[in-house]
């Protein structure tokens, strides 16, 4: 998108926007994996099958580095809502890093009494003990990464756990009382049909989460599946396939009691993930670490994807006070990032919020670009024009990037 694109408000819209509000969310990205899964391309750092933080000199010296980044950020002035350890593999860390990186956060920013204190894990890589251990430490929430239940599929992605991992994962999630956990799945790995993939949501659903992630696979460049696989081609499933799979997930899940809450997320009532909804909201977050983003005082900036350019990076940072010369996001950015980010909730985007923060004329035009997509049942119906816009499920989902793609197009010119 352009870099310079503006847009002229009405007198009626505000002179701030909500990125401008002080963080109440933060990022902690703990890069440290077992291996590399084979469809991955996130920022880690490949530590070996036995290291765990408790044994690792590398570990505790990013933890280090990253509590310096922490104490050196400067504090924008509201405690903590939320805070997300992802990754990587967080269970990877010490209870005590764990313990060290909060106390961290605490101590800079303050983190409110019933915040909501999510970490990533991998069956295989926690235990009972440790768990308990975590929950003391105010981690109420824990995102599983199952992925499969199926042995030779989790083989055949690079993972280092097989189904009884997750079994015992899950009695110990149970054991040690978490409030909240999720569960996540890949639909469209290799040589999964919808009959499989069926199995794989019923048995999801035996195990009870209050929350579970889907995720369609990606085949991203520079990984193994890039070089193994063509993107719809065998033993990957079809276009048709995948969204088949993505109807069938729909349909099975909330007959099972879980809301569709977001293109990707399903929750019962009361589990939604709060802090991914500060990014679907599109607001204001501290990152921290390694790859990680932030989006502060109306400007968004990532960190290096090496923990040696990472190291490197902070010294700058701190040496600058926490200071760093950006653009801010233009207005024609910050819109296109809401329309992108708010559309993926099920409940869509406020119009009355669109007209406040951008102006009339930007909103009607949106309106008369989205008219094909409602006569195609893509978006919301006529009746629901005047409060908000939202891609109706399944099929709008299934669709929106044909229809983002299409807003990008007539708003990047604009």
């Amino acid at each position: 998108m352009s870099s310079n694109s503006t847009v002229q408000n009405s007198p009626a819209v505000v002179a701030s926007h909500p990125g401008l509000a002080a963080p109440q969310a933060a990022y902690v990205h703990i890069p440290f994996c077992r291996r590399r899964c084979f469809y991955c391309d996130f920022p880690i750092a490949v530590a070996g099958d036995r290291a765990r933080g408790e044994t690792s000199p590398r570990i505790q010296s990013y933890v280090d580095t990253l509590c310096q980044e922490i104490q050196v950020t400067p504090a924008l002035g509201a405690p903590l809502k939320t805070v997300f350890f992802g990754g990587g593999t967080p269970s990877l860390l010490a209870v005590a890093q764990v313990e060290q990186i909060l106390q961290a956060l605490s101590d800079r920013f303050g983190i409110k009494p019933n915040a909501e204190i999510s970490m990533e894990m991998d069956p295989g890589t926690f235990d009972r003990v440790a768990l308990t251990a975590l929950r003391q430490l105010g981690v109420n929430r824990v995102s599983l990464g199952v992925q499969s239940f199926t042995d030779t599929q989790l083989e055949a992605c690079g993972r280092t756990h097989r189904l009884a991992d997750v079994q015992q994962a899950i009695a110990a999630l149970h054991a040690a009382a978490i409030p909240g956990w999720s569960l996540d799945l890949i639909s469209g790995l290799p040589h999964q049909t919808v009959e499989t993939w069926k199995i794989a949501l019923e048995t999801a659903i035996a195990y009870n989460p209050q929350h579970l992630s889907i995720y369609d696979l990606t085949v991203e460049p520079n990984t193994v599946f890039h070089r193994r696989y063509t993107a719809g081609a065998d033993p990957l499933p079809t276009d048709d396939q995948t969204a088949e799979m993505y109807r069938l997930a729909q349909s099975l899940l909330t007959a099972a009691g879980y809301d569709h809450y977001e293109v990707s997320n399903y929750a019962k009532p009361g589990y939604q993930c709060q802090h991914n909804r500060v990014y679907w909201e599109n607001r204001p977050f501290y990152g921290f670490g390694m790859g990680a983003a932030s989006y502060t005082q109306g400007q968004r900036f990532q960190r290096p994807r090496t923990t040696h350019d990472y190291a490197d990076w902070l010294q700058t940072y701190a040496a600058a006070g926490g200071q760093l010369d950006l653009e801010s996001v233009t207005t024609g950015d910050r819109w296109l990032d809401r329309l992108m980010m708010g559309l993926r909730l099920a409940e869509g985007i406020s119009l009355k919020d669109l007209v406040e923060e951008f102006g009339e004329e930007r909103v009607t035009q949106l309106q008369k670009c989205l008219r094909p997509y409602r006569r195609q049942g893509w978006v919301a119906d006529e009746e629901e024009r005047a409060t908000v816009v939202r891609f109706t499920d399944p099929e709008g989902f299934l669709f929106s990037n044909v229809v983002l793609v299409k807003l990008f197009e007539t708003f990047d010119a604009t």
